[in-house]
């Protein structure tokens, strides 16, 4: 059992804390979590600051936790790319955790594949277009779906 929450009045160091004590947040997501009615947003960004100079909080590092999480999941590098714009995490920092990852993205694509539609590659052109769709869904690259699916596609 966890001790005690702080209140929402608390001090947003403390709430901070207590938010990256549970997992990684991207700074965007502090500010967003922190930033409610009455909160001063000079004393966030001073604490926000803070808490980054000490290495309790750093975007580089929430990142490469977003990438192996979801990638883990069976997630393609465009939608995890897409998820770490949404929550505020520079490009510079996205593409050196993607790369850091070294994330073998066919061998998850199939992973993802397989696990939907089982061992064996479609047949049909209409089948193949269903798993293309999902594979594009899951977020893999239209070239990285080709190359997969491409031993069976007409020319």
């Amino acid at each position: 059992m966890s001790g005690p929450r702080p209140r929402p009045e608390a001090a947003p160091r403390a709430r901070a804390l207590d938010l990256l004590a549970r997992r990684e947040h991207s700074r965007a997501e502090l500010r967003r979590k922190l930033g409610g009615a009455g909160s001063d947003p000079a004393e966030l960004d001073a604490v926000l600051d803070q808490l980054a100079a000490a290495g309790l909080q750093s975007d580089a590092r929430y990142a490469e936790s977003y990438v192996r999480s979801y990638a883990e999941r069976g997630d393609g590098p465009l939608k995890i790319r897409q998820g770490l714009r949404q929550r505020g995490v520079d490009g510079s920092l996205i593409d050196a955790a993607l790369e850091a990852a070294e994330v073998d993205w066919g061998e998850r694509l199939e992973s993802a594949r397989a696990k939907r539609f089982g061992p064996g590659l479609p047949g049909e052109r209409r089948e193949q277009a269903r798993q293309a769709r999902f594979l594009a869904q899951r977020g893999f690259t239209t070239e990285a779906i080709r190359r997969r699916l491409t031993d069976t596609w007409e020319a």
